[in-house]
Order: structure tokens, then C-alpha cells, then sequence
């Protein structure tokens, strides 16, 4: 760990990532205290300072009906890494069983889990997760069951080819000659091996979850109003350009930040630990 912290902190592109990541967790766990109007957050409505551009005391300016934007996106921030958070808290472990199930047991077991798999991979993304969407009540939390469900196969399939080209190794066969059980050799001698790989890909992941989170609720499947959201404020403000060119930009950059720092971090680290996430 220190070995690779000390990497990650020589290396401009991934402490570049580090810092931008860094002012993103800073600003969601802090949003109540370095927002000016942290009440603009529900169903304020100020008619008399609607749709301001960029001045003091309103950084980022004011959207349609005078809320802070800079106060709204920040608690953006927090909406889209609890969103990312939750979603890779489940897929992940979901994902890594099934991929170490059938990449050690093989047979049967093994065919019909990739099988199940490889539908699932099978279908583009987004479009599953607008599917499930539309058959569910736009919110916060089918909007994170939506993005779970479209996530646990890519950990399944990375776990299931690392456990294929482990499961023949010495240390595997050695535990199999004493008499290990198939769960201890699993979980205990397989998995701490794809642990580089999946921590890798997590980082990625944190990025691309926030994306797709911002892309369902820019089509309004996603988290509604008055709940602040990058994606939809990005879809208020876009059918105001260029004249309220504040409403769509600032939402914009902060997916951009937030997208961009994960980008870099999980690039140092699959150079650094060697991964194939």
C-alpha cells in the first residue's frame, strides 16, 4: 500500500485525479456548510432573482425559478457518489460470486451462469437500464436498482477470467492436495488474487456509474425534482442555450470533474498494480 501510494503521488496524471476526486467528496460530505443557500436544495421558489447569470453572492448564477445553481450542484455531488456508492456496494460482491462460482467449478454450473451472463453483456448499458426504468417510478432508488442491475456482469466476467487462468496454479493445486474445502480455496486463495483487478475497475466504475446515473435522469428516468441532479440540470438548462448558458455549462463541468478524476486514479492504478479490469 505505501509502495503504491508513493507511485500514485509521483505520478502528475493520477495526482491530478487524486485532487479532483478529492474536492468532490470534500464538497458532497460538506455541502451544508460551504453552500451559501444550502434551503435551495427542496422547493424554494424566488421569482425575484430567477435565472440570474454568474454574480456575488451566486457564483454559478440562479436556475428558472431563483435557486443558487453553485448551492445545487454541489448537492449534486452527494446525490451521484451515494448513487455510484450504493450501486457498486451490491454489484460487486454479486458480481465477483457468480465469477468465481463458475470460474472454479466449470461444468454445468459454469455454462449456465456465463450463459446468464453474457445476456445480460449482451445488451447495451443504457438501454437496459431505460428499460427497467420504464417500468418502474422515476426515483433515486430504482434509478440505483436500474444501474445495479446493468453492472454486476462486468465483475462477473473480470473474476470468472482470472479465476480460468488461477484455478491451474500451485498454490490452487497445493490447497486442493491437503483436503481445502471448495469455499476456502474460492475465497481465500483465489479472490485475494482478483482483488487488484476489481479494486481497478471499482475506480473506473465510479466515473462511468455517476455517467450513466446523469444520462437516465437527462431523459427524466432518473432522480426527480426538486432532489438536485447533474443530468437533469443539465437537461432544464439545455433547451435555454446559449442565452442561459449557466444552467447547462456548470452541471456540465461537474460531471466533467467528477468523470475525470476517477478516469485518472483508475488509469494509475491498472499501470501501477498491473490489472486487466
Amino acid at each position: 500500500m505505501s509502495r503504491t501510494l508513493y507511485i500514485l503521488l509521483r505520478n502528475p496524471l493520477s495526482l491530478v485525479g487524486i485532487v479532483l476526486i478529492g474536492l468532490v467528496v470534500f464538497a458532497a460530505i460538506f455541502a451544508d456548510f460551504i453552500t451559501p443557500f444550502p434551503e435551495h436544495v427542496g422547493a424554494v421558489v424566488d421569482f425575484t432573482n430567477f435565472n440570474q447569470p454568474p454574480h456575488w453572492p451566486n457564483i454559478f448564477g440562479t436556475d428558472l425559478v431563483g435557486r443558487d445553481l453553485f448551492t445545487r450542484v454541489i448537492f449534486a455531488f452527494r446525490t451521484s457518489l451515494l448513487l455510484a456508492g450504493v450501486v457498486l456496494a451490491i454489484a460487486v460482491p454479486i458480481g465477483v460470486v457468480i465469477g468465481l462460482i463458475a470460474g472454479y467449478t466449470g461444468g454445468w454450473v459454469d455454462y449456465v451462469l456465463m450463459r446468464i451472463t453474457d445476456v445480460f453483456l449482451s445488451i447495451p448499458p443504457l438501454v437496459l437500464a431505460m428499460s427497467i426504468m420504464g417500468l418502474l417510478e422515476p426515483s433515486l432508488t430504482n434509478g440505483m436498482l436500474a444501474v445495479t442491475a446493468m453492472w454486476w456482469p462486468w465483475y462477473t466476467r473480470l473474476v470468472y477470467n482470472i479465476v480460468r487462468s488461477e484455478r491451474e496454479e500451485g498454490y490452487v493445486l497445493g490447497a486442493e492436495v491437503v483436503g481445502a474445502s471448495r469455499w476456502h480455496i474460492m475465497f481465500r486463495e483465489i479472490l485475494p488474487n482478483c482483488v487488484p483487478a476489481i479494486i481497478t475497475k471499482m475506480t473506473l466504475d465510479c466515473g462511468f456509474v455517476i455517467l450513466i446515473a446523469s444520462s437516465l435522469s437527462f431523459l427524466g428516468l432518473g432522480v426527480q425534482p426538486p432532489t438536485p441532479d447533474l443530468g437533469s440540470m443539465v437537461a432544464e438548462g439545455a433547451n435555454y442555450l446559449p442565452d442561459s448558458w449557466w444552467l447547462t455549462v456548470f452541471p456540465g463541468l461537474a460531471i466533467l470533474i467528477a468523470v475525470f478524476g476517477f478516469n485518472l486514479l483508475g488509469d494509475a492504478l491498472r499501470d501501477i498494480l498491473g490489472s486487466d479490469a
